[in-house]
């Protein structure tokens, strides 16, 4: 008596078992794998729309950047030679009260706004000044309703809010949101380093070659040469000039590249077995 045909998929093909029963033995046919003809092709024009994006991306990135040379729609007070936003920008506003110094960089998504909305006259002199050599991370937010000051060499990773505006709470019975808020200057030296996601709030001073942790939350002064951390921020380490730093650096210092040092000899450095040649004495 013969069996029915069995047909089991498995993955993109399907087995079919004939079982015949004559003499007690079983014949399995195998039928070979559909293969799509055109998926060779098909990838060849996936790979290629992929790369024409990433070019298109490029490109878009490219013209999209504002320069001194190239300031687009936007008209700061001031916008130094070798300084550039990254583009998407993010908000940004009262561009006659910004003034940008010299070989910024300013991040994708990076906030600038000076005065509470658009189209205020905010009077003669800047709100929002930043140094020569400021680098601004990814996605911060640099909020100026009163005067934000950074000073030149101060390097804020991404995701850092500075602001000098605050929400009161006054009045239990106004929602919060639709109360006048306070202002205060904000004020940070130059040589700075503030980690990611760190927030800088009204009213804050920050000294020369101060470093801020990441997700610290700053407010009120803070000493030149000061390691600060935590919410509210607090000194963790400080500069002492006799004592040096203390409490001492766990770590040891890093060694400086010698003098003499050429290009070529650094990036030989990063090649596995290559031992540059040192500089002539």
């Amino acid at each position: 008596m013969r069996r029915p045909v069995v047909r089991r998929p498995v993955g993109r093909t399907s087995q079919v078992v004939a079982a015949i029963g004559s003499g007690g033995d079983d014949y399995r046919v195998r039928v070979p794998k559909n293969r799509n003809a055109f998926s060779s092709l098909a990838a060849w024009r996936r790979r290629a729309l992929s790369g024409a994006v990433h070019r298109g991306w490029r490109w878009v990135q490219e013209a999209g950047a504002v320069t001194a040379d190239r300031p687009g729609r936007l008209r700061f007070g001031r916008i130094g030679a070798g300084t550039r936003l990254a583009f998407p920008q993010g908000t940004v506003f009262g561009e006659p009260w910004i003034e940008l110094g010299a070989h910024c960089i300013i991040g994708e998504q990076v906030t600038l706004t000076a005065g509470l909305m658009p189209d205020l006259d905010l009077g003669p002199d800047p709100i929002l000044t930043l140094g020569d050599g400021v680098v601004l991370g990814r996605g911060s937010h640099v909020v100026a309703d009163t005067t934000v000051t950074i000073g030149p060499d101060t390097y804020c990773g991404p995701y850092v809010y500075i602001t000098s505006t605050n929400h009161s709470y006054d009045d239990p019975h106004e929602p919060v949101g639709r109360q006048w808020p306070r202002m205060e200057p904000v004020s940070i030296g130059p040589g700075c380093w503030i980690g990611t996601g760190a927030v800088i709030l009204p009213g804050a001073r920050l000294g020369r070659n101060v470093v801020v942790a990441a997700g610290a939350v700053v407010r009120g002064e803070v000493p030149d040469h000061a390691v600060v951390a935590g919410a509210p921020a607090r000194v963790v380490r400080s500069w002492d000039p006799e004592k040096g730093w203390q409490p001492p650096l766990r770590t040891p210092a890093p060694v400086p590249i010698p003098t003499g040092v050429t290009p070529e000899q650094l990036l030989a450095l990063a090649e596995p077995g290559e031992t540059p040649d040192p500089p002539d004495a």
